[in-house]
């Protein structure tokens, strides 16, 4: 069984036992979190699709760990008046676990 979710502004294709890396969330590592913008569940040849999400479906995850991405670098440079700078930054992401798709 799959589902088509939707967190932090993104769509996610999951299935039972998927682990994935989605944008931060307040939840600390261990705790159960509940997805109910769901916006597509199949089962082989069976697909339910919302409009926009399905009433009643929900998918469950377990909280892996809270931690950062890879860092990005940003360079800037303007020509002929010696300017550089380079600037870095890393993303908070939260580490989870596909335990449960209901629909």
């Amino acid at each position: 069984m799959f589902a088509v979710i939707e967190t932090g502004g993104k769509q996610c294709l999951v299935e039972k036992g998927s682990k994935l890396e989605i944008e931060k969330l307040t939840e600390e590592a261990g705790k159960t979190v509940k997805f109910d913008k769901v916006l597509m569940i199949g089962e082989g040849k069976e697909v339910k699709i919302g409009k926009p999400y399905l009433a009643g479906a929900e998918v469950e995850a377990k909280v892996i760990e809270q931690k950062k991405d890879k860092k990005v670098m940003t360079f800037k440079k303007k020509s002929k008046k010696r300017y550089e700078r380079t600037i870095g930054h890393r993303q908070h992401v939260t580490a989870i676990e596909i335990t449960d798709i209901k629909g």
